[in-house]
This record gives structure tokens, C-alpha cells and sequence, in this order.
């Protein structure tokens, strides 16, 4: 009978250990559990780092030194494709989903199995891969004065990155450009601080629309077809001393407050995931140092409770020459309220230097445990710890006709009519589809890679037709005119040339080179050669229309004479037939300028409000024009069609007095 018991007591205890176990184990995975609340998944996972793991955390490295054992063995939390990091010629969906799969599977195989997040800048689409559809870049946007284009924009955006596995993006750039000087103005939307706080919308697109009982500053990403955005920089980039990039932005609280930081403040609201710090400095203090502006304002103030992520070997600029103290530059930085650096190759060094620095407790645990939070906040609320391999389901979304259409449309919206008709003439816009030899001409008519500007597959963008898949504004020519219609393309005609072919009339497309950030600081705002010598031999011989291609406005004065009709139309990224669009009358102009547009670069910084306000198109400036369709229709008889031409002419013709002032009421 003892027997008996001793075996049953002997069961029972065995039973009751594998449900202690069990418990246990239900504990120890309880981060894994997506039930539990977003904050104790955090707290629980905190409480079991090292102090290794979570300096890895805080550590993002370059696609090009990251592989699984890296990953692994330095616990890492983030990868990034730098600028034009190729991962292969014209590399696939395909391909970009393996190989971060690839990496990530380093990472689950750590200790916690900690998922790391993907980054990479698609700033007007998914701009570093082949066959992604490129928007207008955010100057075009900025002219649509169009939110909800802005949102469906960021949308299409956030498809087309999932598609190749990547959840994390360094966009929207929401600095305020005050000087076209700087080479990143085009990424601005405006010098107009409240359309930039308004096309802040994108991030909705991006990230998805935050629950009306959202807690303010809290990071947001509604599922798996949606990425964490990023708003940068802060703060003041847009503001330095002539444009100069990664300089110094001279202005009070005041004017820091009320011009550069109410983006910020809109994104904060909208449930933006990260902030990233700018290279610049304000009033001689650099941001990626300045901790009453990151921690105080941003974090304290504002309420932000995402994470707050570098520049591009941003603390090595901390200070001057840059990565002369290392050691300095990272107790600067993340005392100043970084919780994620870009490092983005020498991460060894990182790792080292902050253990140290906690080591010696120069930098409180306190500080770490912060930025690890913000961290695993970000990661667990989009889902990354459930989904940390990407699938080949929504490769398809990848350049796909509906977001062509969508930047076809965007483009259309975003060009601006500045002038339309010389000399009392008639308008030159629309023009008509059906013509017996017409002209097309400039460096930027065939050239793809001009017309979409920096960070398009390179950092510093491409030229000619092959670097991505697009419709230059030559062949949307082309496929807009009528069947009859001669079309001649020259590069850079002579005056004998346009003189001798007896065109009907031309259309010349000229602009900037591709550029971006310092590589496109300029002093002069000049188009490249030989655009004024194109301009000269074709608008003095021709009725011309000028497409102007660039990031901003440039020097145009002294060409505008001779110009029949003049349009901005930024950097339209890939689909050309958005340009076609409105010059043949499918659809009518309606972008106002975004910006002001100078007389002469002396007049720089000139904006909106300034007391020496005296522009060549001033802010908000743009001539409208009907849409009129197929203004020679085959199947019409020519009184018919001539009656409506005269019409179209008329209705555009008022409407161009009315905007250049000329009809006074």
C-alpha cells in the first residue's frame, strides 16, 4: 500500500513540475505573445537583455557589412540601403526579399531572436530599386497643394517597398526650403511652412490612418502592407546660411518654432514611427549634439515616443574635422537623445566606445534602456516580431499600372503654367495633337534619368533612358500627337536648322542634371549647357513652349522674351504622359508654385512676406487652362473643329489676362 502512494505522491509531483514548467515557459515567451499588450511585451523583453544585446539594438548598419553571422553575433536592430546601394543590376523583388530574409535570419537566431528592421529612403517612391514607379519629387507635390494626392502617393509607396521585403522607410523629408541654393530643396515641399505641416498626409499614406483614440506620440503601422515612416530632419535643415548644405541655420525660437517645426508637431500627431536628426546645426550647435532640442522639445515637449535615428555617419560630424574624438561624438549624440545611430560600417567601434561609456558610467543605464524601448516600441507595434520574414505576395505591386497611373496624375497636377502667350498673342497652350512637322528638342526631352532627378536608383541619380523603367517626355510626345504628325528630335539644334524645316512649332525641354544634397549646392541656379543656347536657336525662329526640368526654380529671366509659354515641371520622376497630359489640352494646368521664383540669384534668401519681396513669379503664382479632348477630332468636319479651337483659344486667353494681370476688372 506505501508502494502505491509513494507512486501516486510521485505523479502527482511530476505533474505538478510540468505545469510549473509549462508555466515558466509561458512566461519566458511572453514578448513572443502577441496578445499581451505592446508595453509589457517591451518591459518583458528589456528585462532580459545584456547590456550587449541592447547596444546592438541601437546599432544600424549598411547592407554591404551586414550578413547572418553579423547579425547574430552583434545582436544588430536595423540594416539600411545607403543611397543607390544596388543590391544587383536591375535586381528583382525577388531578389530583394531573399536577401533580406537572408539577414534577418541572423537576427532570429540570436539568444531573443529580436527581429532587426529594414530601412532604406524612398523619397519619391521606391526610388533605389529598378522598375519602381518614381514619383514627382516632393517640390512637384508641394505645387498640387493636394493632401490626399500626397496620402494615395504614400500608399502606392508603402506596396510597392513591402513588395521587395523591406517595412521601414527614411521619408517624408518635411524640411521648409528658404533658399533655392540648397541642393535639397527639392525634396522640400515648400518655403511655406503651412503646406509642408499639410502634405504631412503622406505619412497616413505610409503608415496608415491612426485610431481617433490614438495616444499622442505614439509610433503607428497598420499591418503588413504598410511601412514605419520617417520624418526628417530635425530641425532646420531647410534654413542654413545661403543654401549651404549641412550648415548653420541662424533664426530665434520664434522663427524655429513657426517655420520649421510645425511639420514636425503634424507628424508627431499622425503617429509618424521615427524622427531622424539633421546634419545642420542651429545657431552653431550641432542637432546631432543638441539635447534640449531632441530630448527637451521632441521627446519632452512634443511628446514623441518613437525612435530618434542619426543621419548617414551623423555623429562623426558632431565634431570638426569630422571622427577627429569618436569616442566624444558618441557620448554627444546619444546623451543629445539619439536611440538609433547610422553608423553605418564601423559598428565595431560604435559598440565598443558606448560599452564603455556605460561602463564607466559616463552615460546612465537609464539612457539606454530609453532608446532600446523606443526601439522595441516601434518593432513590436508593426508587427515585426509576428511577420519578420517577408513573402513573395505582393511583388506584383512592384511599379504596377495603377501607381503609374497615380504618378501620371500626380505629375499633371504638379506642372505650372508661368507663362502662355507673348506680346498680346494668342496662348500657345494646348497644343494641337495634329500638326505637319514638329520640333522636339533640349537635353532633358529623352533623358529619363533628368527628368527624375537625385536619389533614383544612384544617390546622385543617372542619365539616359536605362537605368529604371519609365516614358520620357519625348516618347509621351510621341504617343500623344496624331499618326500624322511629323516629329523631329534634336538635342541641340542650330538656328539654320529650325529655320530651314519650317516646324509648326517646338517644344524644348531643358533643366538641372541630376544632384543631390551638397553635390547640389549652387550659387548660380544656372541651367546645364547648352539649355540657353537651345532656347535661343529654337524660341527666336519658333513658336516654343519651354519645359523646365529641375528642382527648383532657376535663372530664367533673361531667356523669357523669347519664350512663347513656359512651364515648371519639377522633377517629374518616371511617367512622361503627365507632362503630355496638360501641354496637348487632355487636361488643364492647375500647380501653383510652390515656391517663389527669383528675378537673379542676388536677390537670395527672398520668400513669401519678405519686405524685399520682388519676384519674377511670385509664391502661389500659376495660369490655369481648360481641359480640352482631341482638339482636332478625325471624325469632325473642319467648321466644327475650328469653332471649338476658337473656343479653347478664347476661354484660355481670358483666363491667362486675368492671371498676368493684364485685364483689369
Amino acid at each position: 500500500m506505501s508502494r502505491v502512494l509513494i507512486r501516486f505522491l510521485g505523479i502527482l509531483w511530476l505533474c505538478w513540475w510540468w505545469a510549473s514548467l509549462g508555466e515558466a515557459q509561458t512566461e519566458y515567451m511572453k514578448y513572443k505573445d502577441p496578445k499581451q499588450p505592446v508595453a509589457v511585451r517591451v518591459k518583458d523583453l528589456l528585462s532580459r537583455m545584456s547590456l550587449e544585446e541592447k547596444i546592438g539594438q541601437m546599432v544600424q548598419i549598411d547592407r554591404g557589412v551586414a550578413n547572418a553571422e553579423v547579425m547574430k553575433t552583434y545582436f544588430i536592430g536595423s540594416v539600411l540601403s545607403g543611397g543607390g546601394s544596388e543590391l544587383l543590376p536591375k535586381a528583382s523583388a525577388k531578389d530583394w526579399v531573399n536577401k533580406i530574409n537572408e539577414i534577418q535570419k541572423g537576427s532570429l537566431a540570436s539568444r531573443l531572436g529580436i527581429p532587426m528592421i529594414y530601412g532604406i529612403d524612398a523619397v519619391h517612391g521606391h526610388n533605389n530599386v529598378y522598375n519602381a514607379t518614381i514619383f514627382p519629387h516632393n517640390i512637384g507635390l508641394g505645387a498640387t497643394r493636394n493632401p490626399d494626392l500626397a496620402r494615395k502617393i504614400g500608399a502606392a509607396t508603402a506596396l510597392e517597398v513591402r513588395a521587395t521585403g523591406i517595412p521601414y522607410v527614411f521619408a517624408p523629408c518635411i524640411a521648409v526650403c528658404r533658399d533655392p541654393r540648397w541642393g535639397r530643396c527639392y525634396e522640400s515641399y515648400s518655403e511655406d511652412p503651412k503646406i509642408v505641416q499639410e502634405m504631412t498626409d503622406i505619412i497616413l499614406g505610409l503608415q496608415g490612418t491612426i485610431p481617433a483614440n490614438s495616444q499622442r506620440g505614439v509610433p503607428y503601422v497598420d499591418g503588413k502592407k504598410k511601412v514605419a515612416a520617417c520624418a526628417k530632419h530635425f530641425v532646420g535643415d531647410g534654413g542654413t546660411i545661403k543654401g549651404i548644405d549641412e550648415n548653420n541655420t541662424v533664426i530665434d525660437w520664434h522663427g524655429l518654432l513657426s517655420i520649421h517645426m510645425p511639420a514636425y508637431s503634424a507628424s508627431i500627431i499622425k503617429g509618424v514611427s521615427t524622427v531622424m536628426v539633421s546634419y545642420s546645426s542651429w545657431n552653431r550647435v550641432k542637432m546631432h549634439a543638441n539635447r534640449d532640442l531632441v530630448t527637451g522639445f521632441l521627446k519632452d515637449t512634443l511628446k514623441f515616443k518613437g525612435f530618434v535615428i542619426s543621419d548617414w555617419q551623423g555623429i562623426d560630424r558632431i565634431t570638426s574635422p569630422p571622427d577627429s574624438n569618436y569616442t566624444y561624438s558618441v557620448q554627444a549624440a546619444i546623451q543629445a537623445g539619439i536611440d538609433m545611430v547610422m553608423v553605418p560600417y564601423k559598428y565595431t567601434d560604435f559598440i565598443n566606445d558606448l560599452m564603455l561609456l556605460v561602463k564607466n558610467k559616463i552615460i546612465p543605464m537609464d539612457r539606454i534602456n530609453d532608446a532600446v524601448k523606443r526601439i522595441l516600441l516601434v518593432k513590436f507595434t508593426m508587427g515585426l516580431f509576428e511577420s519578420p520574414l517577408a513573402d513573395l505576395r505582393l511583388v506584383n505591386e512592384l511599379g504596377s499600372q495603377e501607381h503609374r497611373y497615380l504618378a501620371r496624375e500626380a505629375v499633371r497636377k504638379s506642372l505650372v503654367l508661368l507663362k502662355n502667350g507673348k506680346n498680346g498673342t494668342a496662348p500657345l497652350l494646348p497644343l494641337p495633337k495634329k500638326a505637319p512637322r514638329i520640333l522636339v528638342a533640349g537635353t532633358h526631352a529623352d533623358n529619363l534619368g533628368y527628368q527624375c532627378g537625385g536619389w533614383t536608383i544612384n544617390w546622385q541619380g543617372f542619365s539616359g533612358n536605362n537605368g529604371t523603367r519609365g516614358t520620357s517626355i519625348l516618347a509621351a510626345i510621341s504617343s500623344a500627337v496624331d499618326s500624322s504628325t511629323q516629329i523631329v528630335y534634336r538635342e541641340n539644334p542650330d538656328a539654320d536648322f529650325v529655320k530651314s524645316n519650317n516646324f509648326a512649332y517646338a517644344i524644348v525641354v531643358v533643366g538641372e542634371s541630376p544632384y543631390a544634397e551638397i553635390a547640389g549646392d549652387s550659387m548660380t541656379l544656372t541651367m546645364v549647357d547648352p539649355g540657353p543656347s537651345v532656347i535661343s536657336n529654337v524660341c527666336e525662329t519658333v513658336k516654343c513652349v519651354v519645359v523646365i526640368i529641375s528642382g527648383r526654380p532657376i535663372v530664367i529671366e533673361p531667356y523669357l522674351s523669347s519664350i512663347e509659354a513656359l512651364v515648371a515641371a519639377w522633377l517629374p520622376g518616371t511617367e512622361g504622359q503627365g507632362v503630355t497630359d496638360v501641354l496637348f489640352g487632355d487636361n488643364g494646368f492647375s500647380g501653383k508654385l510652390p515656391r517663389t521664383w527669383f528675378k537673379t540669384v542676388d536677390q537670395l534668401p527672398m520668400n513669401v512676406g519678405d519686405p524685399h519681396y520682388d519676384p519674377l513669379f511670385p509664391f502661389g503664382f500659376g495660369l490655369t487652362t481648360a481641359s480640352v479632348r482631341d482638339l482636332v477630332p478625325r471624325s469632325t468636319s473642319s467648321g466644327v473643329c475650328l469653332r471649338a479651337y476658337m473656343h479653347t483659344i478664347l476661354v484660355t486667353v481670358v483666363i491667362s489676362l486675368y492671371f498676368t494681370g493684364l485685364w483689369k476688372l
